[in-house]
């Protein structure tokens, strides 16, 4: 399994009600998408959330946060979060929205 489906519908959940929101599979997960613009995904039991160039150094300080590099090459901007860091309903809203937030920054694709 490329990613945890429980874990991919409370993501759904929390993003399914915004403008312009879709989803796709790629990177052997799914991602979540908002005016075609990648907002956060799953892959495994991970999220990886689009924070921005501005805020990435800070979101990876975050507790249970690092780079997304799953082919050998850091997408600056983007960060995983383990598992530890999402579990609760709280956490992962609060993730989900920052990725969110970042992806209506930007224009449609």
């Amino acid at each position: 399994m490329a990613y945890d489906e429980g874990f991919a519908q409370r993501v759904r959940l929390l993003l399914k009600k915004k403008p312009a929101f879709e989803e796709k599979k790629m990177f052997g997960g799914v991602c979540f998408l908002l005016k075609g613009n990648m907002a956060c995904g799953v892959l495994n039991k991970d999220l990886i959330v689009r924070v921005g160039p501005e805020n990435y150094e800070k979101a990876l300080q975050q507790l249970h946060t690092r780079k997304f590099d799953i082919t050998g090459k850091t997408m600056k901007g983007w960060v995983m979060v383990s598992p530890e860091g999402h579990n609760t309903d709280e956490s992962l809203a609060l993730w989900v929205e920052k990725g969110a937030a970042f992806a209506q920054t930007l224009p449609a694709k």
